[in-house]
């Protein structure tokens, strides 16, 4: 990730989300962004934007693109997230 890319502002909820659409538990996060499970915990603890360390926030966000995820910008439909290609695939179905 860039460091234009780490200046996306994330929010809570979306790492939530984010984690839900990969059916990860904060243990599999935890392990995939090389970050310890009391620090998950205490970032998913509050609401509002990602918080933490720079450093810690960018292997977090870094961990989950990896996997597929995209953060979606607050647009009029708000912020959110989705796994990479769905579009696509969705469209090939059809």
């Amino acid at each position: 990730m860039s460091a234009s890319k780490s200046i996306l502002k994330v929010s809570i909820r979306q790492i939530k989300a984010a984690r839900a659409l990969l059916d990860w538990s904060q243990e599999q996060l935890a392990a995939a962004a090389a970050v310890s499970i009391p620090t998950i915990k205490r970032l998913e603890a509050n609401d509002g934007p990602l918080g933490g360390r720079g450093q810690t926030a960018e292997k977090i966000l870094s961990s989950l693109a990896a996997a597929g995820i995209e953060f979606i910008e607050e647009n009029d439909g708000g912020p959110g997230v989705r796994l990479a290609g769905t579009q696509k695939r969705q469209t090939r179905k059809k």
